[in-house]
């Protein structure tokens, strides 16, 4: 594989961008990685159709990329732990995951990325949404950025809508979390690591409240932000094939699943990659 025939199409002017001419199953050249890598810097999420990967291949390329770490709350596959099984089963009318979020952002330290791959797929519908939360913010006015700039959010794993979601897979594979710190403090606008690039760090699945003030006084700015940050300026919507992976960076983006094939399975294999403390 040649870095020359890898191609990058941008799918929306905000976010997104689908990559052809790379087979991720194969030993990735360094040129190839980095080349990866700053598309993924620069669309916030990058898409790949017909790829051929095991959950032995999933894990190969994703140590390319960072390290994989373990999803608090279910068990992955039994001979790869860090591959987690997300499936919904023809009888489930709630999908994992099913409302507008940043992946695990009540950890301390939430990941840099996640990379999803298409197993089984409804015939229609499963489309997952995504958002650019760099657009977010720069859309803000200034005396907003200046008044959120200084402020910090309570991020929860218990919010009852985002509990819900989980539910169904808690039952049959759930794992014990007692040990695991499931609520944090991050910065509302963090600056992303490798970028420098300012985003909106607040989502409706996990954000409970502002640091310092109560959930009545938070809610009416969170409401807004929680609207803001979606709107249709900022944001693409994939629609799954067979095979396909999509990579996305948790940093500055955030993703929705939608819930429109009830009646059919779909099971995604996820593996999540290390991340660090917001700043």
């Amino acid at each position: 594989m040649s870095v020359d025939e890898i191609r990058i199409t941008p799918v929306s002017p905000s976010i997104g961008a689908e990559i052809s001419g790379v087979d991720l199953s194969d030993t990735l050249s360094p040129e190839t990685v980095s080349r990866l890598r700053q598309a993924l810097l620069e669309h916030g999420v990058i898409f790949f159709r017909n790829q051929d990967l095991t959950p032995a291949r999933q894990m190969a390329f994703s140590g390319f990329f960072g390290e994989a770490v373990e999803y608090p709350f279910v068990n992955g596959l039994d001979d790869y732990p860090l591959v987690i099984p997300i499936l919904k089963l023809e009888d489930e009318t709630v999908n994992f995951g099913g409302i507008w979020h940043s992946d695990t952002a009540y950890l301390p330290e939430p990941p840099m990325g996640t990379i999803l791959h298409a197993r089984e797929l409804p015939e229609i519908g499963g489309d997952t949404v995504f958002a650019d939360m760099y657009a977010a913010y720069e859309a803000l006015s200034d005396g907003m950025k200046a008044m959120l700039s200084p402020l910090r959010a309570l991020n929860s794993a218990s919010k009852q809508r985002v509990s819900d979601t989980r539910k169904e897979r808690i039952e049959d594979s759930g794992k014990d979390v007692s040990g695991v710190q499931t609520e944090s403090i991050h910065p509302v606008i963090r600056t992303h690591p490798e970028t420098g690039r300012q985003a909106l760090f607040v989502n409706s699945a996990h954000t409970v409240r502002f640091d310092g003030m109560s959930e009545a006084e938070s809610t009416p700015l969170l409401s807004y932000l929680f609207t803001h940050q979606i709107r249709e300026e900022f944001i693409c919507r994939f629609k799954w094939s067979p095979g396909a992976v999509v990579f996305w960076d948790n940093r500055c983006t955030q993703h929705y699943p939608v819930n429109d094939y009830c009646g059919h399975r779909r099971l995604l294999h996820r593996i999540t990659l290390k991340g660090d403390v917001p700043h």
